[in-house]
């Protein structure tokens, strides 16, 4: 086997190691997400710094092993042909990218949300203090309840892991090597890349739309899409800079 590249080792050790301190030490875990987690804006553990902060902390046993199996997979290969440098600049685009447009898509809904809680009579005001003290008068009606527990879902639910950051290392590998066979647990047979990586970002698509989704709740979908639409973008650009021609010197 072949071993690991440089940075992918240490995207490696930094994730394992936090995570397994999390597990050891569950009050460390606590701070660590209230600090490097990425929370809404609204929210008073918001810290621009966890637009990359989030990347290196994971919900879970499944959610880290998927992820750092793909980085080892997909970033090994990249690293190599990349180099450490592009490597890293575009792990960490995706990563960020995918997290502020996660952002978006949260702030979207959220005033969506606020909004009809308005409409429904509750002042601004009254929001904020249910939503920063997660205690108060409750609405009667079962519909506008429902709707202030949807915001609340918002507000006090950060996003955490690298999965963005996969994401857009998927695509890229899917460029690079659009023929190379994949396989997955749940697909019984290898899948050429250039078709399972854009089956995998469809099903991100409509459950983000729906709601529904085969993997699991409370997984930051946009997110995935947002990560790969990131790296996407970085290797038209790559692509174009290395087709263009390098200039003639000049004469003096």
């Amino acid at each position: 086997m072949n071993r690991t590249s440089p940075a992918v080792a240490g995207l490696l050790i930094v994730n394992i190691v936090l995570f397994v301190a999390g597990l050891l030490l569950p009050q460390a875990r606590e701070r660590l997400i209230d600090f490097g987690a990425l929370w809404y804006p609204a929210n008073g553990n918001f810290g621009a710094w966890q637009v990359v902060s989030h990347m290196f902390l994971h919900a879970g046993p499944g959610h880290i092993f998927f992820n750092m199996f793909a980085l080892f997979s997909f970033g090994t290969i990249l690293e190599r042909e990349w180099g450490m440098g592009r490597f890293l600049i575009f792990y960490f685009l995706c990563g960020v990218g995918a997290g502020l447009i996660q952002t978006g898509v949260n702030w979207q809904e959220f005033s969506g949300l606020h909004d009809r809680l308005v409409a429904a009579g509750l002042t601004p005001a009254a929001i904020s203090s249910l939503l920063a003290t997660g205690s108060g008068a409750m609405p009667s009606d079962p519909a506008v309840k429902a709707v202030l527990f949807e915001l609340y879902g918002i507000y006090a639910s950060p996003m955490l892991g690298a999965s963005g950051a996969i994401y857009g290392l998927l695509v890229a590998f899917g460029c690079l090597h659009p023929n190379a066979k994949l396989a997955l647990m749940f697909v019984p047979v290898p899948v050429a890349a250039k078709y399972l990586i854009p089956g995998l970002l469809l099903l991100d698509l409509f459950s983000g739309v729906t709601g529904f989704s085969l993997f699991g709740v409370s997984i930051a979908h946009y997110a995935h899409l947002g990560g790969a639409a990131i790296g996407f973008l970085l290797m038209l650009l790559w692509r174009d800079r290395s087709r263009r021609p390098a200039m003639a010197p000049m004469a003096g």
